[in-house]
């Protein structure tokens, strides 16, 4: 079984997703995206897997920052180029588990993956 967690080290939610993994002894990778990047490829995996929509984080301060036009023309190609050019703009955690995808954390979430 093969495990990968992605997303930002100093974020909260990612801290709360790696507690509860070692906690119950599941052992991952982990994939920074500001350090280790992301590419295309992974990029158009996850967004087949999970759908742009969900990918796109719009309550981060990345997004708020983009003009209004940009904002109010974000459609599949944008926003993938923009997860891109931006990886902090991706929702996290990914948790991509022997190759099935869920996002974000939930204790209940991670239990039925795992457990």
């Amino acid at each position: 079984m093969t495990t990968t967690l992605y997303g930002i080290k100093n974020c909260d939610t990612i801290k709360k997703a790696r507690l509860w993994l070692s906690t119950n002894d599941i052992d991952y990778s982990f994939h920074d995206y500001r350090k280790d990047g992301v590419d295309a490829t992974w990029l158009a995996q996850a967004e087949q897997a999970l759908g742009w929509e969900l990918m796109l984080n719009k309550r981060g301060t990345t997004f708020r920052q983009l003009s209004e036009e940009q904002k109010q023309n974000v459609d599949k190609t944008a926003a993938l180029a923009l997860m891109l050019e931006y990886p902090a703009m991706i929702k996290r955690p990914i948790l991509i588990h022997d190759g099935k995808y869920s996002i974000g954390f939930k204790d209940q979430q991670y239990t039925e993956v795992f457990l």
